[in-house]
């Protein structure tokens, strides 16, 4: 060596025992919380989920209770068997159209009650396999 060359130490490394020992700590530590953690979050997930499926139940449980009150209230009881089953007082005339509606408005709604989707009364489709079982 000569004298205008400086001497040279050896360089020493940042990274030191404890550090190594600090970081490994704290790699295993993450490692050993990333499962509960995950699992810890997706349960607070389902829990919301949950939690959404009791409140549509308990919305449903509601309605239900609602139309269960208008059962049992007789003037909606009368009113539903003259709409569905198209029941009469006595003494008062029913009349029920078969055919097509006359109407100039093609998208005129038929009721739904009188015919099905097909445009055949339901009583058409029973007759029909009463004679395909006699067959």
């Amino acid at each position: 060596m000569s004298a205008d060359e400086p001497a040279t130490t050896p360089r020493r490394t940042s990274l030191t025992g404890r550090a190594a020992i600090l970081a490994l700590v704290v790699c295993v530590l993450a490692i050993s919380l990333a499962y509960p953690l995950r699992e810890y979050l997706s349960q607070r997930g389902e829990i919301g989920d949950y939690r959404a499926q009791v409140l549509a139940q308990q919305q449903r449980v509601t309605s239900l209770q609602k139309a269960n009150a208008r059962w049992k209230d007789p003037a909606y009881v009368k009113e539903q068997a003259r709409e569905r089953l198209h029941f009469v007082m006595p003494g008062e005339t029913s009349y029920i159209v078969l055919g097509p509606h006359d109407s100039s408005d093609p998208n005129a709604r038929q009721d739904p009650q009188l015919q099905t989707d097909d445009r055949r009364p339901w009583f058409t489709d029973l007759w029909h396999s009463v004679e395909v079982a006699g067959r």
